[in-house]
This record gives structure tokens, C-alpha cells and sequence, in this order.
């Protein structure tokens, strides 16, 4: 973690195989300045990593929080905080390519429903419901897989999973990761 000038903490990114991935977040609690704070604060390291979705067990917190703008940082109105989030409709199909923060630089193609809707709280634990469809859909439901400790390569055939998991392997052992 380090503060920039904004005063916002912004925290480094965890990469796989750290285990805080592969574990389900704990739902949200408290709804108190300390979480407007870590929201911010997701935000700001969200946008240093060049993304547009972050879930908080890829800052080391296994928690059931995500932030998303697909707009990234164009339209303030695109920011959507979910907290306890869980998908209650989905429709359609896509399957299009997706890359991840916790997976730099591996991108597959992954299928996922083309339309959803959610049920979430937001910071101040109001609970309300959002639709998505294409990019915004698919950024749902990658984040919220991350929530339930599921990663993009676990939705891609086990052979592609197994030829990334070996090619991560080995950047690591040549300290690349």
C-alpha cells in the first residue's frame, strides 16, 4: 500500500495463486466511514492498475465488495459500488475475451450470460437491484465470481487452464510474476 497526493491508499494488486482468490468473501457487516474509505480507496487503485472492475480479495481482503466503471474514470455516474452482491437473473449468451488484474498480461475468451441483474447493498447498506448487459454484464459477473473465489481460467477449458497455470509456473520461478 502506498498514499498517493488524492490521500487514497492505493493498494497492490494480489496475483494468482495467492489463496485470498480461491476463497469465498465474507459478506459486509458494517456499513461505517472505514468502508466509504476502502470504497475510495478501491476506486483510485482500480484506475492505477488500468482496470475497470476490482473485487477485494485482489487487494488481500476477502470480503463480498467490488467496484466497477467500464467507463473507466469518463463518466462518474458509471461508478457502481456492489456489496453482497448476487446475480438474480441472467439471459442471453457472449462469450468474448477477458483479462484480469489478478492474472496480468492472460487474456482467453470466457462465455457468460449477455444480460444480468443484481441484487446488492450499496455503502450505506441499502440494498437495490442493477442490469447490465455486454461489457457491463460480463465485468458483473467476473467480479462476483471473484467474490465466490472463482477466476476467469477457472471458466476456460482445462486444457487452456492447465497450459496458463504451467506458463504463470514458470514466470514465477524465474522470478516474473
Amino acid at each position: 500500500m502506498k498514499k498517493s497526493e488524492s490521500k487514497a491508499t492505493i493498494y497492490e494488486i494480489v496475483k494468482y495463486p495467492d489463496p485470498v482468490l480461491a476463497k469465498k468473501g465474507e459478506p459486509i457487516t458494517v456499513f461505517d466511514k472505514k468502508l466509504k474509505t476502502l470504497v475510495d480507496d478501491m476506486f483510485e487503485s482500480m484506475y492505477e492498475a488500468q482496470g475497470i472492475g476490482l473485487a477485494a480479495p485482489q487487494i488481500g481482503l476477502s470480503q463480498r465488495l467490488t467496484v466497477i466503471d467500464v467507463s473507466f474514470k469518463k463518466d462518474p455516474e458509471q461508478r457502481i459500488v456492489l456489496i453482497n452482491p448476487e446475480i438474480i437473473e441472467r439471459e442471453g449468451e457472449q462469450y468474448e475475451e477477458e483479462g484480469c488484474l489478478s492474472l496480468p498480461d492472460i487474456r482467453d475468451k470466457v462465455k457468460r450470460a449477455s444480460w444480468v441483474k443484481v441484487r446488492a447493498q450499496d455503502a450505506d447498506g441499502k440494498w437495490f437491484e442493477i442490469e447490465g448487459d455486454e461489457l457491463l454484464a460480463r465485468a458483473f459477473q467476473h467480479e462476483i465470481d471473484h467474490l465466490d473465489g472463482v477466476l476467469f481460467i477457472d471458466r476456460i477449458s482445462r486444457l487452456k487452464k492447465e497450459m496458463t497455470v504451467r506458463r504463470i509456473k514458470k514466470l514465477i520461478k524465474n522470478g516474473e510474476w
